[in-house]
């Protein structure tokens, strides 16, 4: 286990690497100017702006700049061109507002997809199963940003009831329950929408698992010994099932955060997808070299932990 480890936090930092300088050189290399006021405006002199790209060391070469901005990230220095305040700081504001929408959007994933895969494996080649299958691979099919576009134009313009940001504006709560209650609706929501597809690919994973154990040897012992139906199903084979589950937090991780770029622009959720996708409205280089990492990190440290959960539900499994 501890070879393991020691193994795949190189393999990680190797990664991280490599991702971060891919990342820096698309980000740089895309079309567009960096600076906030705009390249030909005539009201800005040359000195000023020769002073902003010392600043953010754009009168450096791109490989000198990768390394300084690389430099200036892991020693707190490196800032934002919007407004210069440091990047860490106003990704420090955003990102408890995404791991909880990503948390919420896992649970639901994982404990609705279980629930339908079960289901489904249970009542195999019967009406229920094709009914909600059909249902299952809708919901693959149709992207993320339609289901939200639709949620918000139905709910605000047709029922009327607020589904942006964090909390209602203009709304008295009369206790803070109330208040509470409310931020977890607007959490809720967009947690649901970009959990959809995690149910849906969770559920095959689980029904195909369901019904692959059931073909097993000591499955058809259990039968022959005279143990009911569901006894055997949830007791014996379901135990046996939860695998895809546990790989699948590795698997749904990129996804999400993928994801929650879209959600959380559409919804107006003050995440780390909206900041990136202003920043990359913005031309703002360091922030963007800041959230490629932070993410790129966050993956990999979900797919190490979706590996150790896994030789931990599996005891066949010896990571060596």
């Amino acid at each position: 286990m501890l070879n393991f480890l020691v193994r795949r936090l190189l393999i990680g930092v190797l990664l991280l690497f490599f991702i971060s300088l891919v990342s820096f050189f698309m980000v740089t290399l895309a079309p567009g100017s960096p600076y906030p006021w705009g390249e030909l405006n005539p009201k800005i002199t040359p000195q000023v702006k020769e002073m902003f790209r010392k600043k953010f060391h754009l009168d450096r070469p791109l490989h000198e700049q990768y390394w300084l901005n690389m430099r200036d990230l892991f020693t707190g220095r490196l800032k934002s061109i919007k407004d210069g305040r440091p990047v860490l700081e106003r990704v420090a504001e955003r990102l408890p507002a995404t791991v909880i929408l990503n948390v919420a959007a896992i649970t639901l994933s994982l404990t609705f997809g279980l629930l339908i895969g079960v289901f489904c494996a249970r009542h195999a080649g019967r009406a229920p199963d094709t009914i909600v299958s059909l249902g299952v691979f809708v919901f693959i099919a149709v992207p993320t940003f339609w289901i939200a576009n639709l949620a918000v134009i139905w709910l605000v313009k047709t029922v009327g009831i607020p589904v942006l940001g964090t909390q209602s504006f203009g709304i008295a709560f009369p206790n803070e329950a109330s208040r509470l209650l409310d931020s977890v609706w607007h959490i809720a929501l967009p947690a649901a929408i970009l959990s959809l597809g995690g149910i849906a690919v969770q559920s095959r994973y689980i029904r195909a698992s369901m019904l692959e154990t059931l073909r097993e040897g000591y499955i058809r012992t259990g039968r022959a010994k005279g143990l009911d139906e569901d006894s055997i199903f949830y007791k014996h084979a379901l135990r046996n099932s939860i695998r895809p589950l546990v790989t699948g937090i590795g698997g749904l991780l990129p996804a999400l955060i993928g994801g929650s770029v879209i959600v959380e622009t559409i919804f107006a959720y003050p995440g780390m997808g909206r900041l990136g996708y202003e920043a990359v409205l913005e031309r703002d280089y360091p922030m963007l070299v800041a959230l490629n990492f932070i993410v790129a990190a966050l993956v990999l440290a979900g797919n190490l932990v979706s590996d150790l959960l896994y030789a931990v539900v599996d005891p066949r499994v010896r990571l060596e």
